[in-house]
């Protein structure tokens, strides 16, 4: 049997090590010419390793900046014009005045600019991108190490000599470059997607503004309003709302930005590699394989797809918890903000019923957040339950005011099932005036 799927199981072990490192050449090889046939630059996206000599980063910002740009500038990106600065400044303003009365959050201390294109929006929003997705590269590199280690350690004595004169380092360093090159190159094409589509930072409802402030891109307002017959300011007054309302929200309560992110950390710890999955296909690609000449290698003979199933763990109920807790904390959020920009629009914006179903709509059939939790969770974030959220957040501020439904941010939030019961989630959180009857 072939140790772990990579060593060759015959020859002496120079030639063994000779054959091994010929084929990891031949994998560096050939993931760098699909990097580069994406429009990456394999040297700087793509750090490989040398045998030893690599970088450390889960989630190389590279390729995922490279990524992400080659996808909108085939799609397009307009500069920046006087009137698109002029447009979103003045509905900024205006929309941080209404909000005053719809929140206790105050306005964002930021003073950096409000109008952005597609293409700086990607470098504004990177580092938190970075921040927030890396949990998933992070577990991949540890399942990696745990691997090889259970690997080690559950080999026969003829193995154990084949593992021994292995670079197993390499390997894993290998790999973990790889697979973090791989979710870089994943998250830059969703990403992507999202600048094509996305109304501002927030869009998403994801913590990936640091610090949080109202980023709208004009380019993409336009075309959200294009098919409609709604006044254009009118359009970029609700959005600015919406923008502004949670750039408010994760200003002022950061824990909301470490229980997002501690959900993707708690999934990230729970990813296990198939290692039989990786020894057939290990396997399958050496078939054949010779150092001088190659025979029967192809551009597609060491590709391991994070999406091919070699890589998708198995979900674990910790992880399943996790992932219900991330659905239903951004429901909240989004649902939040449609509540306080509702209230903060009042009867001043004719058209927000109108402009609310769009935006429902438009959420339920192409939301580009929404595919990119699909591709790196497996999540679908269902807009049913963000509109169950936001008639909770009205239900709340009907039944105690606007400063109660704020506070429920610095307490226990509810679960998915209680935002169909606000009335008894109200009464499960109280504390009664009289506590005799708990001694």
């Amino acid at each position: 049997m072939v140790p772990f799927g990579f060593t060759p199981d015959d020859g002496d072990d120079a030639s063994n090590r000779e054959n091994l490192e010929a084929m990891m050449r031949q994998m560096q090889e050939q993931i760098q010419k699909q990097f580069e046939q994406l429009g990456i630059n394999g040297a700087a996206g793509f750090p490989f390793l040398g045998f030893g000599a690599g970088s450390q980063e889960a989630l190389p910002l590279a390729p995922v900046r490279d990524t992400g740009k080659k996808f909108v500038s085939a799609q397009g990106s307009q500069p920046l014009g006087t009137n698109d600065v002029t447009a979103v400044n003045n509905a900024c303003e205006i929309a941080d005045i209404w909000l005053n009365e719809a929140t206790d959050f105050p306005a964002t201390s930021s003073s950096a600019p409000r109008a952005i294109s597609r293409l700086d929006w990607i470098d504004e929003t990177l580092p938190g991108w970075q921040a927030t997705m890396e949990p998933l590269a992070t577990g991949l590199s540890t399942a990696i190490s745990r691997l090889l280690e259970e690997a080690m350690n559950s080999a026969g004595s003829e193995q154990e000599e084949a593992l021994a004169a292995a670079p197993i380092g390499a390997i894993a360093g290998l790999l973990r470059t790889f697979i973090g090159s791989m979710i870089a190159t994943q998250l830059g094409q969703a990403i992507g997607g999202i600048a094509t589509t996305a109304i501002g930072a927030h869009d998403a409802g994801l913590p990936i503004l640091e610090p949080a402030r109202s980023l709208l891109i004009p380019e993409n307002i336009e075309n959200w309003g294009a098919d409609t017959e709604i006044a254009k300011t009118e359009i970029y007054l609700f959005h600015a709302l919406r923008e502004g309302a949670i750039a408010r929200l994760f200003e002022h309560n950061p824990w909301i930005v470490s229980y997002i992110r501690s959900a993707i950390v708690a999934y990230g710890a729970g990813i296990k590699i198939d290692l039989d999955a990786i020894q057939r296909q290990a396997e399958e690609a050496m078939q054949g394989f010779n150092p001088e000449n190659n025979p029967g290698m192809n551009e597609e003979s060491f590709t391991i797809a994070l999406d091919s199933g070699i890589f998708t763990p198995e979900e674990t109920p910790a992880q399943r918890e996790a992932l219900s807790k991330l659905e239903t904390v951004l429901a909240l959020v989004d649902g939040w903000a449609d509540e306080v920009a509702t209230l903060a629009a009042g009867d001043r914006i004719p058209s927000i019923t109108a402009l609310r179903e769009l935006q429902r709509r438009k959420r339920a059939t192409s939301a580009p957040s929404q595919q990119l939790f699909k591709t790196m969770l497996g999540l679908e974030v269902s807009p049913k339950l963000a509109r169950e959220a936001s008639a909770f957040w009205s239900r709340i501020r009907e039944l105690k005011g606007t400063s109660a439904r704020d506070q429920i941010w610095s307490g226990i939030l509810p679960s998915a099932t209680e935002l169909l019961a606000p009335d008894l989630f109200l009464a499960s959180s109280e504390i009664p005036d009289d506590l005799s009857g708990l001694i």
